[in-house]
């Protein structure tokens, strides 16, 4: 049976409870980019906080093995487990007033928060299987990225931190874990502001997924996923070369884009006399 089906068999025993708004499916599976090594992520939304039984009720109706049953923390209750077959199940419940709080932080306050945004992405791509009402509302919400975020986006990762600067001297030195660290950063930033130049929720906080991304964005330096693979192969001094390289290009993408004038303020100019952009 395919991850798809378990999804909407699984999703029948939460909507049978009449405190559940809508189900969504998300993760890898709405995305159409599972694999053998994939799960199932199930978005349950309540009207009201739900109880232990309401959680533990579908687990037990799907034959499931329970593994993680996690208090409410951070806006959220969550639980994971595996069926009959093995394949397993995440589960993130919320009220669905706390998804149009994050909305609203997001959207309205220029929340950057990771976790937020990969919220909103999960709204955006999911797969609603139960409550399309409400699901597609949300959706709707959802469905415009403000240009006020993007313009923040870019801005916070146009800051590569101290670090950056001390580069040739940590691969010199032959410091290789603050250097890799000080390279996954830098890669993190730029991916931090082509989401922004390409008015994109984060889906993932660690940048997951990254090929597939890339291929929905419009703006992006040439063949870079090719590029980020050859760097992560690569000796530390080409590495390093090919890195300053993806960050004048992505710069350059920044100075076409409407939100040059970034480059301009003081924490871009500052970052930009110390780098490899000129």
């Amino acid at each position: 049976m395919s991850l798809n089906k378990k999804a909407v068999n699984m999703a029948y025993f939460y909507q049978e409870n009449a405190n559940v708004e809508a189900v969504i499916l998300a993760g890898s599976v709405s995305r159409n980019l599972d694999d053998h090594h994939s799960d199932i992520e199930l978005h349950v939304l309540w009207k009201e906080p739900p109880s232990d039984y309401d959680r533990m009720d579908p687990v037990k109706r799907g034959e499931g093995i329970l593994h993680t049953f996690y208090p409410y923390e951070d806006g959220e209750w969550s639980e994971t487990y595996h069926d009959q077959s093995g394949v397993k199940f995440e589960i993130s419940s919320f009220l669905t007033t706390t998804i149009s709080e994050v909305i609203h932080d997001v959207k309205k306050k220029l929340d950057v928060s990771y976790e937020k945004q990969c919220l909103l992405a999960a709204v955006q791509d999911g797969v609603v299987l139960h409550g399309h009402h409400v699901g597609d509302i949300l959706k709707q919400e959802v469905d415009v990225y403000p240009g006020a975020l993007a313009e923040k986006m870019i801005k916070i990762h146009l800051d590569f931190g101290s670090p950056w600067r001390s580069r040739r001297v940590l691969c010199e030195r032959e410091d290789w874990l603050m250097f890799y660290s000080v390279i996954c950063r830098v890669h993190q930033n730029l991916f931090g502001i082509l989401h922004g130049l390409n008015r994109m929720y984060v889906k993932h906080p660690s940048f997951k997924w990254m090929k597939e991304t890339l291929k929905q964005m419009d703006v992006h330096p040439e063949r870079m996923s090719e590029r980020l693979t050859h760097i992560f192969h690569a000796s530390p001094a080409q590495a390093l070369q090919e890195t300053e390289q993806l960050v004048k290009e992505v710069v350059r993408l920044v100075e076409v884009s409407d939100y040059k004038g970034l480059l301009q303020e003081e924490r871009a100019s500052h970052w930009k006399g110390a780098g490899p952009v000129s």
